[in-house]
């Protein structure tokens, strides 16, 4: 399974840290990948997390990019 699809997988299940990501979808590039998807015309939430240290991020839905 390719970065994208794991990380959408890994998405849709709610609220993801970029340390959630590197367990459930093995990559360190959360970010990253958020912002190819965005692109594609996906619809991702963030948020920053309490601490403020990082975002987490919520697949919304597919758009129309």
């Amino acid at each position: 399974m390719k970065q994208r699809q794991a990380i959408l997988e890994c998405l849709k299940k709610g609220w993801k840290s970029p340390l959630d990501a590197l367990n459930e979808a093995g990559t360190m590039k959360l970010a990253t990948r958020v912002g190819e998807l965005r692109r594609s015309g996906y619809i991702i939430l963030d948020k920053w997390s309490a601490d403020r240290r990082y975002k987490l991020y919520k697949l919304v839905a597919k758009g129309n990019a």
